[in-house]
């Protein structure tokens, strides 16, 4: 038990939900803020913020990507509301020039929203994972594992994928615990993988077979488009590729180590659970 209240903003999403699953499950007085969560939040209505930030003591904040980026204002609201710990989820690579490609113009909804939590005068700590492994199993790849060929414009490029566990975990213990304050976690999974190797770990837990495609950026972009997705939003998605691509995502990083004093969990442990929660279905 603990003395801190925490209010997740974003707390139906991805991390979100696991990390309000383990504030409970420690007996952490938590609220889910969303718009289809329990709390009423919506990054759009700022009337909702002050009501779903009032009585926290700390905030985990899964930021709205959007330019300008609205987190300082939540931040200064957060402050006045009496937070006195700010986790922010940002993203891998954000302070790297070029690391993703020309549409994300500098990152600059991701640095905002990092420089706002870091000049509160309150303990802060920021997240930066790389792709998660989730993106296989209830994410953008799921369909597409499915039905059998996954095509996307990565290469003989690899990554090391997270497991959204672990940084709910990394999460949950900066809400929580001391040590944290002031540090940023790189976080990502304890080896590389490319899209091809990940497919094959799923069907030889699964049986699932999925082939990857390798295609062209361009080949991509219109697939997307053609599938009416607008042009600005499908160069952002061929663009968030990139680091796959390039083998920057490949790099391992330390951060689950360094903040929970253990490895971070492989893709196999990742593949074995969501199989036996029947991610994948055919």
């Amino acid at each position: 038990m603990t003395n801190e209240s925490v209010v997740v903003i974003g707390g139906t999403g991805k991390t979100g939900r696991r990390v309000v699953a383990r504030l409970r499950a420690q007996g952490v007085e938590t609220r889910a803020a969303s718009r289809s969560g329990e709390t009423p939040f919506d990054w759009a209505d700022r009337a909702t913020w002050r009501p779903a930030l009032a009585g926290a003591t700390a905030a985990y904040i899964v930021p709205l990507d959007a330019s300008p980026s609205p987190v300082p204002a939540l931040v200064e609201e957060a402050v006045a509301s009496g937070v006195r710990r700010l986790v922010l989820l940002s993203a891998r690579g954000v302070d790297v020039p070029g690391y993703f490609g020309a549409s994300y113009d500098g990152n600059g909804p991701h640095m905002e929203a990092e420089a706002a939590v870091r000049a509160a005068d309150v303990a802060w700590t920021i997240l930066r994972p790389g792709w998660f492994a989730q993106n296989f199993s209830e994410g953008v790849f799921l369909d597409d594992v499915n039905a059998g060929e996954l095509a996307l414009p990565t290469g003989d490029g690899a990554a090391a994928f997270v497991d959204a566990e672990d940084i709910a975990a990394v999460a949950v213990a900066a809400l929580t615990e001391d040590g944290h304050a002031g540090e940023v976690y790189e976080l990502s999974g304890p080896r590389a993988l490319g899209i091809g190797e990940a497919l094959a770990e799923i069907e030889k837990a699964t049986g699932i077979r999925s082939t990857y495609v390798p295609a062209g950026e361009e080949e991509f972009l219109a697939g997307l488009v053609a599938q009416g997705m607008p042009e600005a939003e499908a160069g952002l998605w061929t663009d968030a590729l990139k680091p796959i691509r390039t083998h920057r995502e490949a790099v391992v990083a330390d951060g689950v180590r360094r903040a929970l004093g253990r490895e971070p969990r492989d893709f196999t442990d990742f593949v074995r659970d969501a199989a036996a929660g029947g991610a994948w279905q055919r």
